[in-house]
């Protein structure tokens, strides 16, 4: 019923996933859109988890490279119609078994406070508020988070 496919960010599925998404934060984020965007460009993507639902492509989330032994978490995204499935745990816990396989010790990510479900998923799975790093610092609508690997 649900099948996890490892791959990279030249996979149709994963780039159609993204412009629901990208579609999705344009309303989400308004006139903030823009900038956010410039981080999410997907052309640096080498680990990309697409999560299908009876076989069609219902979900997404990628590992960019931050630093030596840490990633972040990237393009997370499950159709409105999937959700509340499990799918997007099912692609962030993938993501960290990836990460782990990579020699990866931490995981990081950014999101926003318009989205009250993400923050959730990441409480969830045991990531803890951190200061906004980057690009992100000062950035009213952003929150981030990380997780230490075992």
């Amino acid at each position: 019923m649900i099948k996890l496919k490892r791959t990279d960010s030249d996979d149709k599925d994963f780039n159609l996933l993204v412009n629901y998404l990208d579609d999705e934060l344009t309303m989400v984020d308004g006139d903030d859109h823009v900038f956010y965007s410039q981080f999410n460009k997907t052309d640096k993507i080498h680990h990309v988890v697409v999560a299908y639902f009876y076989d069609i492509p219902a979900g997404c989330g990628a590992l960019k490279e931050y630093r030596e032994g840490t990633m972040e978490v990237k393009r997370m995204y499950v159709f409105p119609h999937s959700r509340n499935k499990g799918l997007a745990t099912l692609v962030l816990k993938e993501l960290e078994k990836w990460a782990v396989e990579l020699k990866c010790q931490r995981i990081i990510l950014e999101t926003g406070k318009r989205q009250p479900d993400a923050v959730r998923l990441y409480e969830k799975n045991g990531y803890k508020r951190i200061p906004n790093y980057d690009q992100y610092e000062g950035v009213e609508n952003s929150l981030c988070f990380a997780k230490d690997l075992e």
